[in-house]
C-alpha cells in the first residue's frame, strides 16, 4: 500500500484554515521571543529518525505476544509500512535492519524499493542474543564474551556479515547489543568476560569501512539478572575508546536504572566527542519500550536540551543516528510509531526554545529559580502548530493519527495481506 500525493492534499485542505491560524499565533509569540521561525521549522524538516525493522508488528514479552493483524511479513512489506509512516510525517526517513531477521534476497530490488519511498538504510543490528538455526554453537553462555572461543569466533563473523550485508544497502553503521553476562554470583569471572568483548570488539572494528561506525550499546541487567557485561555507559566508552576514532556509545532511554540522569550522560559523551546514536522509547520500571513520551515527557525534553546544547557546542561529536525502538503490544504498531515521531519532534522543537544565552547568564549568576523559569517556558508552549508546519512544507499531512486513521489505512494493510500474517522482530 502507498499514500500518494492526491490523498495527502484532499487531507490538508479540510485542515489547512484551522491550521494557518494557530500557527500563525504561535509564530508572533516565538518570534517575540527572539527565535527564527524559519531556522526552527528547517531544523524540523531535516531531523529524520530511523524506524526499526522489527517493530513495525505487535511487541511482546517473554510470557506472550498478541498479534496484530496486517503485519508485514516480508522485508518488503516492512518497507512499504515505514513508506507510509515516511508518507505521513516526513520524519521517518530511514528503516534500521536487524541481522537474521530480515536479510535480503535481492539486494537491488530492495534497494530500488526503499528509494521509491525515500527512504535509507540506518545502523545495522547484528544479533548474538538468541541461538540462530543451525548455528554450531550456543549463546547460552556469551557470545563476544563468551569463554568458549569456538562461541566467540562465531558471533564475530556473524557481526562481519552484518556490516557486509549493510554495506550493500548503503549503510553506515553497525550496533553491537550484547544480551551477555551472569545469572547467578560466581557463574563468571567480570574482568575475563569484559577482556573477551573488548578483545572481540576490537576485531569486528578492524573490518568496518572507512566510513562507517561502530555503536556499542548497554544496559543494567536483562535478559541476565546478577550481572551484564556492558551494563553503563561508562563501560560502553570505555569499549569505544579501546576500539578507536569510529567507534562510540549508544543510548538507549529504556537501559537504564530507575532515575538515572541521562541527559547528564548525553553531555558528557558529547562533551568527549563519543555519542553515537540514540534509542528512543519511554518506561515506568525498566526497559518496557512502550511510546516514547508517553511516560516522561519532561525526561524527554530535558534530553533533548542536552542534545540540542551538544549539537550546537561539541563538534567533537558528530552528528546522533536516531532510532526509536520500541514494543508496541496493544497497539496498532504504526499508530504506535506515528505517536512517538511526533513526541520526539516535540521534544526536539521545544528544547530548540530553550533560550540558551539566558540560561548560561543565570546560571553564571546562580540564579536556580531563572533557570527552571527558562527551562519550563520553552517546555510549556505548545509546538504542535510548529510541527504541523514542517510537516505540510515538506509535504506530510498536518494531523498523521487523524489521516491514518480517515484513510483506513490498516483495514487497507489487512486486506492486502490478511489477518493472520506475522512479521519477525518483536
Amino acid at each position: 500500500m502507498r499514500i500518494s500525493k492526491d490523498q495527502i492534499q484532499d487531507y490538508n485542505k479540510k485542515n489547512k484554515a484551522e491550521h494557518a491560524s494557530q500557527f500563525d499565533f504561535l509564530s508572533q509569540v516565538i518570534s517575540a521571543k527572539g527565535h527564527d521561525v524559519n531556522a526552527i521549522l528547517q531544523k524540523l524538516q531535516n531531523f529524520q529518525v530511523a524506524i526499526p525493522s522489527w517493530a513495525l508488528g505487535a511487541g511482546g514479552t517473554r510470557f506472550g505476544r498478541f498479534g496484530f493483524q496486517g503485519e508485514p511479513a516480508s522485508l518488503e512489506q516492512k518497507i512499504d509500512d515505514v513508506g507510509i509512516l515516511h508518507a505521513l510525517t516526513q520524519t521517518a526517513g530511514a528503516i534500521s535492519l536487524h541481522i537474521p531477521w530480515d536479510i535480503p534476497t535481492d539486494y537491488t530490488a530492495i534497494n530500488q524499493l526503499a528509494a521509491s519511498h525515500d527512504i535509507v538504510f540506518d545502523a545495522v543490528n547484528s544479533n548474538t542474543f538468541q541461538d540462530q538455526k543451525n548455528a554450531a554453537e550456543s549463546y547460552k553462555y556469551g557470545s563476544l564474551s563468551s569463554t568458549n572461543k569456538a562461541a566467540r569466533e562465531q558471533a564475530i563473523a556473524h557481526n562481519i556479515e552484518v556490516i557486509k550485508i549493510g554495506d550493500k544497502l548503503g549503510s553506515k553503521s553497525l550496533t553491537v547489543w550484547l544480551a551477555d553476562g551472569a545469572n547467578f554470583p560466581g557463574q563468571t569471572n567480570f574482568q575475563t568476560a569484559l577482556q573477551h568483548t573488548q578483545d572481540s570488539l576490537i576485531e569486528i572494528y578492524k573490518t568496518l569501512p572507512n566510513d562507517w561506525k561502530l555503536f556499542i550499546e548497554y544496559k543494567p541487567y536483562e535478559p541476565n539478572f546478577y550481572s551484564t557485561v556492558i551494563q553503563d555507559w561508562g563501560t560502553s566508552f570505555m569499549l569505544a575508546n579501546s576500539c578507536g576514532d569510529k567507534a562510540y556509545t549508544l543510548v538507549d532511554l529504556g537501559h537504564h536504572l530507575p532515575n538515572t540522569n541521562i541527559e547528564q550522560i548525553v553531555a558528557t559523551l558529547m562533551l568527549k566527542g563519543k555519542l553515537g546514536g540514540f534509542h528512543f522509547n519511554d518506561s515506568k520500571y525498566g526497559d518496557d519500550d512502550v511510546t516514547v513520551g508517553s511516560i516522561k515527557p519532561y525526561a524527554l525534553f530535558l534530553i533533548f536540551n542536552a542534545l540540542v546544547y551538544g549539537m550546537e557546542n561539541n563538534p567533537q561529536n558528530p552528528y546522533p543516528a536516531w532510532m526509536i525502538d520500541a514494543s508496541h503490544n496493544i497497539k496498532d504498531p504504526l499508530e504506535d510509531l506515528i505517536q512517538s515521531l511526533e513526541a520526539i519532534q516535540e521534544a526536539y522543537a521545544k528544547a530548540l526554545l530553550v533560550d540558551q544565552k539566558s540560561l548560561t547568564e543565570a546560571q553564571l549568576n546562580n540564579d536556580v529559580v531563572q533557570c527552571q523559569e527558562i527551562l519550563q517556558d520553552a517546555y510549556r508552549t505548545d509546538v504542535r502548530p510548529l510541527i504541523a508546519q514542517a510537516r505540510l512544507t515538506s509535504g506530510g499531512v498536518l494531523h498523521p493519527i487523524s489521516a491514518y486513521r480517515s484513510m483506513h489505512i490498516r483495514k487497507n494493510l489487512i486486506n492486502e495481506r490478511g489477518a493472520n500474517s506475522v512479521a519477525s522482530g518483536l
